[in-house]
């Protein structure tokens, strides 16, 4: 990125040193000498709200919405089962042995043994469902059974949870539902490069976008969904998306603009300002290619109401800004020398991306 500032820099330093006045005609006959497939733009207050974005829009997610969370026993769980009064079917923990050691482990088939009864189903059925089941089954044995039955051991479940966050982990699942915004917390929290507007969430085969902005800004419940056995989240970097500032500035350089949009004055100001003595302060440009097409979008900065102009003006990614030098060759002639140059930048900016 340094070389192509550089290379920016140079070739608008060279395309800019010329002597005479800098005159701005910004009607068709100032325009006659301009290519066919060039547009411009002066900016002023009756067109200027044009051009103004809002923030990045939040989407609502298409991932199936869960309002309830019932947590069924897979393969692997330990459960623990107490009766009241019967500490013949109660297989107590010991002083150095947790309950998850002693319980009884659903095996590969589903199912679990349990003293004097047999076999009991467990996978894919609720804790409560496998009490009532227990119940049913020891009234043969003894009147009126009491049994408490839990999971001591959650195993059978998880979400992986990757990519840009401090701590990329497995997380397993238990009877507390596990929401999308918890589980990334869960990993360490977004890292500073972490796009959360573009998360990814796996599921059964299918991928699906979700904007946790959406949740975070517009109170959004579904871009918050509880999560699923098997989901497989994944936090993206931040695209890049860039303006560039050149020209007569203080500190010639890149702006940011993947997070939130940054309006011309925003982004003059952040680097530096225009040059006091060199820069001319009508000659605030704005490259901007749609297609085909090239708009020429300028600004007059020579009174307060241009800098407040600048801030309702928003840049997009891959907009070039470039401040010229006074004194400089008609404005037609000006805009006509660095147009070239504007595209072969930003041709080379995407070789070197």
């Amino acid at each position: 990125m340094k070389y192509f500032i550089n290379f920016l820099l140079c070739a608008f330093l060279l395309a800019a040193c010329t002597d005479g006045f800098t005159v701005f005609p910004v009607d068709e006959e100032g325009q006659e000498n301009l290519a066919d497939d060039l547009d411009v733009v002066r900016l002023s207050s009756k067109n200027i709200k044009n051009y103004t974005l809002p923030s990045k829009p939040v989407t609502r997610t298409r991932l199936p919405y869960m309002t309830g969370w019932s947590y069924k026993i897979g393969v692997g769980d330990v459960l623990s089962i107490d009766v009241y009064d019967h500490p013949e079917l109660t297989m107590p923990a010991g002083p150095d042995r947790p309950a998850s050691q002693n319980g009884f482990r659903v095996q590969a088939d589903g199912k679990f043994f349990y003293p004097h009864i047999g076999e009991i189903e467990a996978a894919g059925r609720s804790i409560e469902q496998v009490r009532s089941d227990l119940s049913q089954k020891l009234r043969q044995i003894i009147p009126e059974p009491q049994v408490v039955a839990r999971v001591a051991e959650f195993k059978s479940q998880s979400v992986l949870v990757g990519g840009e966050v401090d701590n990329p982990n497995k997380q397993t699942l238990d009877t507390v539902p596990l929401t999308l915004f918890q589980a990334v917390n869960a990993a360490g929290g977004a890292t500073d490069n972490a796009d959360l507007s573009r998360i990814t969430v796996k599921r059964n085969g299918r991928t699906y976008h979700v904007d946790l902005n959406g949740f975070l800004r517009a109170n959004y419940a579904q871009n918050n969904p509880i999560l699923r056995a098997g989901d497989v989240v994944h936090v993206p970097e931040l695209r890049t998306e860039q303006a560039y500032i050149l020209g007569e500035v203080d500190d010639p350089s890149v702006v940011d603009l993947a997070k939130e949009p940054i309006n011309l004055t925003q982004a003059l100001a952040s680097q530096g300002g225009l040059k006091e003595v060199r820069a001319d302060a009508r000659g605030v440009f704005v490259f901007r290619s749609v297609g085909q097409r090239t708009t020429v979008f300028q600004l007059e900065t020579s009174s307060p109401e241009g800098w407040l102009l600048g801030t309702d003006f928003s840049l997009i990614p891959d907009d070039v800004v470039y401040v010229t030098r006074s004194p400089l060759t008609r404005w037609n002639d000006t805009i006509t020398g660095l147009l070239p140059t504007v595209v072969a930048a930003r041709n080379l900016g995407d070789l070197a991306d």
